[in-house]
């Protein structure tokens, strides 16, 4: 059933889902801002995995976190009271999973938003809007507010970037804040995606740490724990001004690292958008065709731009072209 009655909000607590990677958590970050700006008093929790807790973590326009991966290891009759406990009035099917959908109307969540190309969210979803996220080429971050509609918000505030708010950052040890301490351009690659993205070939990222010249730019890479391994052969190769930082950061330090950095390239990343998120230089590498591309993936964020590939291979980019887009970035004071 449709329910095509809008709602007051101002004081509800809504949950909203995201429960895949870091990056689709960053861009949730702008709609969570804008509902706190314009309805202060609404309660915003997000249901997400537990890797990406420390994003929401540093965001002021978050109110709490559910842990999926925890939630959906216990039974089905403790998932449904643990949900009923937070007296949730609302919930934002940001990703649609059908598990989510039906804990949700069997906890008895109110108002249930959701999309009406998911069959079984005809079920479980009690308000419903049309939304085909793989055909659309509108950004990620601006086809959240589209769930909006049922809560009476039909428009997308311009500049989404002043909605991340992350501004609770952990203070890092000082065997990294040192490495800070630079009057070099402090500049992070991050070559891998977790295979998330179409991804630069390693021997561009060589040649691109060779037009940075080591009087002028201090080079990190950054990785996972998994990537580490990975990297380590071709990170033994890089010369002197390049500090190997894969596997060393948990995510609520890296964040920080990041924002007190100048600059940082990736692909279509969880990193990417945190540097966008967090204001500094931010450039990303990606296809041209859908649903992969910039426009619809790209980071959003002041400093933030993007290049596109024309064939389906990131190695047409060269590194002189992306060599000359960084050297027009400005050092973050």
């Amino acid at each position: 059933m449709i329910i095509k009655n809008q709602i007051d909000f101002r004081s509800m607590h809504i949950l909203i889902t995201r429960v895949d990677a870091i990056g689709d958590v960053v861009l949730t970050l702008p709609l969570c801002g804008y509902l706190k700006q314009i309805r202060p008093e609404t309660h915003i929790t997000i249901l997400a995995r537990s890797y990406t807790k420390a994003v929401i973590d540093a965001s002021e326009s978050v109110d709490g976190f559910i842990d999926y991966d925890r939630i959906f290891a216990l039974p089905e009759e403790e998932q449904i009271a643990q949900i009923k406990q937070y007296k949730f009035d609302a919930i934002l099917h940001l990703i649609t999973q059908q598990d989510i959908s039906t804990l949700a109307r069997k906890a008895g969540i109110p108002v249930r938003v959701g999309t009406a190309s998911r069959p079984y969210h005809w079920r479980d979803c009690n308000r419903l809007i049309w939304l085909r996220r793989k055909v659309s080429d509108e950004h990620e971050a601006v086809l959240h507010f589209r769930l909006l509609k049922p809560l009476g918000i039909k428009e997308v505030p311009d500049r989404l970037w002043r909605y991340y708010q992350m501004n609770k950052l952990v203070t890092l040890p000082a065997a990294f804040s040192n490495l800070l301490q630079t009057d070099k351009f402090t500049i992070i690659l991050h070559p891998k995606s977790n295979k998330n993205a179409l991804e630069w070939d390693l021997e561009r990222f060589g040649e691109l740490i060779n037009l940075l010249d080591k009087d002028r730019y201090q080079v990190f890479i950054t990785g996972s724990e998994k990537e580490q391994q990975e990297l380590k052969p071709w990170i033994d190769t890089l010369p002197p001004h390049v500090t190997d930082l894969t596997g060393k950061l948990p995510l609520d330090q890296l964040i920080t690292f990041i924002k007190h950095t100048d600059g940082l390239l990736a692909a279509s990343t969880g990193p990417l958008h945190l540097a966008a998120a967090l204001g500094i230089n931010a450039l990303g590498l990606y296809p041209n065709f859908r649903p992969k591309h910039g426009g619809r993936w790209g980071p959003i964020g002041p400093k933030a731009d993007y290049m596109e590939t024309e064939t389906e291979s990131l190695d047409s980019i060269s590194a002189k072209e992306v060599f000359d887009r960084i050297k027009t970035w400005k050092k973050i004071s």
